[in-house]
């Protein structure tokens, strides 16, 4: 069954793993009928790396075997790639210090840029843990020979689905209210285009390390410079206001490269 569905299997294994490490966590303040408290939502997302990253190795060996074990740590390890994509690492804090220093400028002050640099540190762990899953074993059995494009959009509506029980504790005008769905909404449409430019760059590389820096560099960069003083509502509207920009990077990235996102004879 898992070899005849393994990408199905995939996924219900991360969301089980993850949804289930975050409930386990929020349990004590659930059962007491009380709000959770923000630590606790934070404490919810390490516990949920476990999901992609357990799933995607242990996916690998019962369906891969040891060979295909072998060649995902090989990706884990390739650094020897074109300098030209790790300039492409740039792109979520170019883009997002762009738009906020726009909102900044056109709209209102509190959207100006945080400078919270320790944030990397919470892009690092969920970028090495999750792409073992998502990139390293889950979308190359999405993709085809033709179309790299689709799967990497569904796989992205996925991960972004993935956030669903720590999405009142990300970014900073937190809890949402009201406006939890907006934000999820744009957090989604950001997400699933990230998702795009992550699977570009494996497609081009064949390296789940640079994924995995992608990932680092897209997290890292929303926990830097998010604007701390915005509020819930408008917090969802520059997040939506950053996906918009991010899918007219990938319109170029497809105008080039094709639905196959990558390069003849790569």
């Amino acid at each position: 069954m898992i070899r005849r569905y393994p990408v199905v299997t995939y996924f219900a294994l991360t969301f089980l793993i993850s949804w289930t490490g975050a409930l386990a966590v929020a349990a004590p303040a659930l059962i007491r009928h009380q709000p959770l408290p923000k630590m606790t939502g934070i404490l919810m997302f390490p516990v949920m790396l476990l999901g992609p990253s357990f799933a995607g190795i242990l996916l690998t060996r019962i369906v891969d075997g040891k060979s295909g074990l072998r060649i995902l740590v090989s990706q884990m390890f390739r650094a020897w790639v074109r300098p030209g994509w790790y300039a492409a690492l740039l792109l979520p804090p170019v883009l997002v210090l762009t738009v906020l220093l726009f909102l900044q400028r056109f709209v209102s002050p509190v959207y100006a840029p945080n400078r919270f640099f320790m944030g990397i540190l919470f892009g690092i762990p969920a970028g090495f843990l999750e792409e073992i899953g998502w990139m390293g074993y889950a979308f190359p059995k999405m993709r085809s020979e033709k179309n790299g494009l689709a799967p990497s959009i569904l796989l992205g509506g996925l991960w972004a689905l993935w956030h669903l029980p720590v999405i009142n504790y990300l970014g900073t005008a937190v809890p949402h209210g009201i406006y939890w769905l907006p934000f999820f909404l744009a957090f989604s449409v950001a997400m699933m285009a990230m998702r795009v430019l992550i699977a570009w760059i494996y497609t081009n590389t064949k390296s789940v390390l640079l994924a995995q820096f992608m990932h680092v560099s897209s997290t890292g960069s929303l926990v830097i410079f998010s604007a701390a003083r915005v509020t819930a509502g408008q917090e969802a509207m520059w997040y939506a206001l950053y996906g918009a920009v991010l899918w007219v990077v990938v319109g170029i990235v497809v105008s080039r490269f094709g639905k196959r996102l990558r390069r003849h004879g790569v």
